[in-house]
């Protein structure tokens, strides 16, 4: 089983384009966080505007974190 949950999920615009948007979820022992990613490129469908979410979602789940300091 992976260590996130990733919800991807589209807005409709008043002008008929799409707004993208994630939610990453993780519980790890006692912890656990859930953060949402709103992104202010529109698109002209719903599709593609999914498409963006779950790319950029993939993006952030497989990018290894920085050290902390």
């Amino acid at each position: 089983m992976g260590q996130y949950v990733v919800s991807p999920t589209t807005h409709p615009t008043g002008c008929g384009r799409f707004r993208a948007s994630f939610a990453v979820q993780r519980a790890r022992g006692n912890g656990s966080y859930c953060r949402v990613f709103r992104f202010d490129q529109t698109f002209a469908s719903r599709d593609a505007a999914r498409l963006f979410a779950v790319s950029q979602a993939w993006l952030q789940t497989c990018t290894p974190s920085p050290p902390a300091c």
